[in-house]
């Protein structure tokens, strides 16, 4: 563009003198000469003015690219889960929305986490309402090297299957299977301190020290273990509570699993009750089949709970499924649990669930399962449901 502009600046100098009958050659070489000059300084200016440009959108872009890093590698993260039930067994038909869960992660360095996991169960919460509002996790993890951290907070206890991972894509059946439900009894939560770590290749240990259950000793739910749970709502910590769990994970597609919980005194001062849980657990996938079995013991010691038959409370399932295909999974479980198993009572219940789970996506199903209940419970029905976590 230079160019043109002196050809044309040239042109017109030569043009004007060509008329001019007064100028001179030396006074028209002269002129030229200064328009010329004129031009250049212009033309200068003007590329200054580019380049001052060009530089300020660099550095705007630069600080776009910068600040999109620093949010992509802000280290918070963001997921959850969620599940709608309809059940229809019996006279008990209803439907409910029955877990809304909230993930909120932070990573402060690539040593030092936070995670947290807060719940609305049952859809409404207050003014006598169904569903309440639960903080189920908020931990610090630290990691101590390459196979072992500690994490201090309130976390999930290392017990059965379901209490650690129980997103709805995770687990076939509509509802969670009620050993674990009862004996264990997941979800179960607590505050404390753990300490994971990796023995050995496929080898794993957990430790924690942490608060503990407080169970009611009067009325129908006396000494029952899931009516215990404190959930740290200010909980009574007159007797802690330790668990350990060994893993085994060293073959594809197999876990082993077994955990150990004792405490003091389950009614937190009032009646000196000790008590201890066992739990193990197989878990098997090879291909299209699937295996699950578990199985969960209580022994709770004092007069008052052996009066009553609940110092003995034990449960098991076992779960076969086949893996149709990437969307398609079939399934039976037979559950079967006590938590009066010290009476002489026929107090067993017994229930089998059948059914199938669709999963358009990995991380959403859709869940229907027929159920018969036998023994010290009766009914029978069916399940649907839709779950999803992201």
């Amino acid at each position: 563009m230079k160019y043109k502009i002196v050809a044309l600046a040239i042109m017109s100098a030569l043009s004007t003198d060509a008329y001019s009958a007064e100028g001179t050659n030396k006074e028209v070489l002269k002129e030229l000469k200064s328009q010329i000059q004129a031009l250049q300084n212009q033309i200068e200016k003007l590329e200054e003015k580019v380049t001052e440009t060009d530089e300020k959108v660099e550095l705007s872009v630069s600080a776009i690219e910068e600040n999109m890093s620093q949010e992509s590698n802000s280290g918070v993260s963001i997921g959850g889960y969620g599940e709608l039930h309809y059940n229809n067994i019996e006279d008990e038909k209803d439907v409910d929305f029955h877990r809304f869960v909230l993930f909120f992660g932070h990573e402060f360095t690539e040593d030092v986490r936070f995670f947290s996991e807060l719940e609305i169960e049952h859809a409404l919460v207050g003014d006598a309402k169904p569903g309440k509002v639960e903080l189920e996790q908020a931990y610090i993890e630290v990691d101590l090297g390459e196979n072992s951290s500690i994490k201090s907070g309130v976390f999930l206890m290392p017990v059965g299957i379901l209490n650690e991972t129980h997103e709805p894509p995770t687990f076939y059946g509509v509802e969670r299977n009620p050993v674990e439900k009862d004996i264990i009894p997941a979800t179960w939560w607590e505050a404390g301190a753990g300490l994971n770590t990796r023995l050995s290749k496929g080898v794993s240990a957990d430790f924690a020290v942490h608060s503990g259950l407080n169970v009611p000793t009067e009325g129908s739910n006396a000494f029952t273990i899931r009516s215990g749970r404190q959930m740290v709502a200010s909980a009574k910590a007159d007797s802690l509570a330790f668990t350990a769990r060994i893993k085994y994970t060293a073959i594809p597609g197999l876990e082993l699993a077994a955990s150990y919980q004792i405490q003091e005194d389950v009614t937190q001062g009032l009646l000196s009750s000790d008590a201890s849980l066992f739990t193990t657990h197989a878990i098997f996938n090879r291909g299209l089949f699937g295996f699950r079995a578990l199985y969960a013991a209580w022994n709770i010691g004092g007069s008052e709970a052996k009066a009553i038959g609940r110092d003995t409370q034990e449960g098991y399932y076992i779960e076969p499924s086949v893996r149709l295909n990437d969307q398609f999974g079939l399934f039976v479980r037979y559950n079967a649990w006590d938590n009066s198993a010290g009476n002489s009572l026929a107090t067993e219940k017994k229930q089998t669930n059948l059914g199938l789970n669709y999963w358009p996506h990995e991380d959403v199903v859709f869940k229907l399962d027929l159920e018969n209940r036998s023994g010290y419970h009766d009914g029978s029905g069916f399940n649907l449901g839709v779950g999803y976590q992201f």
